[in-house]
This record gives structure tokens, C-alpha cells and sequence, in this order.
């Protein structure tokens, strides 16, 4: 499968874990728009591009500056990095807001874990 259709598919399924995750863990929020081409759906697709973006281009660098952090705790820091991942596209756009650490950390974690099925499906290369 090309690396393009990959990605696009990634990102429905992210904006699948954005929508349960909206749904399901109180603090974390996305604010819909109703007005725009797909609606609320193209709104969740928005936050899904960014997300699987931000991941794409930050994680491998932020993951590479706390190697020492994912040494000492044998990993556990990879739930404080997905965090950081969720915060970071909270930042890049307006329409995910994210209330506390520990909202982001459950986020974080769901995220991660979609993120990780996809990719056991899909078999990267």
C-alpha cells in the first residue's frame, strides 16, 4: 500500500480516537464546526492531520532529547511524551482545547494506543 494512502488512512483513524476521546474523557474537548465543507466531521479529520503531523515531525526529536528520561523511568516517560503530543496540537489549533495533565495523559495514551493498532494492522515498511 502506498505511503500516502497509508497516511490518509491514519488519519481517519485518528480522527475516529479524536471523536471517542472528545466523547469519553472529561477535559478534553473539540469544538466542531458546523459551517465548514464536511462539518464536524472535517473538523475531526483537522484535528487527526495535525495530530498524526505533529507526531510525524516532533515525536522522533523529543523522543531522542529524553532518552535519559525513557531510560531511568524503562519507558513509562513514553505516557508523558504522548502528553506532550496531544498538548502540542492543542497549541497548533484552535479547536482542541485540553484542560489538565491527566486529561492529556489519558488522551495521550488512547491516541497512542489507535496509533499503534494502525500500525500493526498495516504493517509499516
Amino acid at each position: 500500500m502506498p505511503a500516502v494512502i497509508r497516511f490518509a488512512l491514519k488519519v481517519v483513524a485518528l480522527a475516529a480516537a479524536f471523536y471517542f476521546v472528545a466523547e469519553n474523557v472529561p477535559g478534553i474537548d473539540v469544538v466542531g464546526n458546523e459551517d465548514a465543507t464536511l462539518g464536524i466531521t472535517g473538523t475531526f479529520l483537522w484535528v487527526g492531520l495535525i495530530f498524526a503531523v505533529v507526531n510525524a515531525v516532533a515525536k522522533p526529536i523529543l523522543t531522542l532529547l529524553s532518552l535519559p528520561f525513557l531510560l531511568l523511568t524503562l519507558g513509562l516517560f513514553y505516557f508523558v511524551l504522548n502528553a506532550a503530543m496531544l498538548g502540542l496540537t492543542a497549541l497548533l489549533t484552535t479547536r482542541l482545547t485540553v484542560e489538565d495533565f491527566w486529561a492529556a495523559l489519558v488522551g495521550g495514551f488512547i491516541l497512542a494506543l489507535v496509533s499503534w493498532v494502525f500500525d500493526l494492522v498495516f504493517d509499516r515498511d
